[in-house]
């Protein structure tokens, strides 16, 4: 059974391959996000600026994070609302395995072996 302790790397390529931003801008991510989250899985959502909160509403539509809530009444009877934002390790652990298997599988194959004999005849610039 595979370890549940997400890298920066698992999370980058994850953000890369779902929502298509450059692999750099992606690490950029994913290293601020697990800075955020350290070694937990959950962060209150009071930590992050607004400016922050961008970035996690679009993790959240790709499915790399989730919200959850908890409700609390207190002690002169009103509700108080605690926000959390939750790694979803299993999609992130499937976006980026299945990523890293593709690219596998393309390195696998010699994209030379399909090209016709006439492709390595010298051309006119080469005589």
């Amino acid at each position: 059974m595979r370890s549940m302790v997400l890298t920066v790397e698992e999370l980058a390529t994850a953000i890369h391959h779902k929502s298509g931003i450059p692999m750099e801008d992606a690490e950029r991510n994913a290293l601020f996000v697990m800075n955020l989250f350290g070694y937990d899985n959950r962060i209150i959502d009071n930590v992050l600026e607004s400016e922050d909160r961008g970035l996690f509403y679009m993790l959240e539509e790709e499915h790399i994070l989730t919200t959850e809530r908890e409700e609390v009444t207190l002690y002169d009877g009103r509700e108080w609302r605690t926000h959390y934002w939750v790694l979803n390790k299993d999609m992130i652990t499937k976006l980026a395995l299945g990523f890293k298997s593709r690219r596998e599988d393309a390195g696998e194959q010699n994209v030379y072996e399909g090209l016709p004999p006439e492709a390595w005849v010298a051309g006119p610039s080469a005589q």
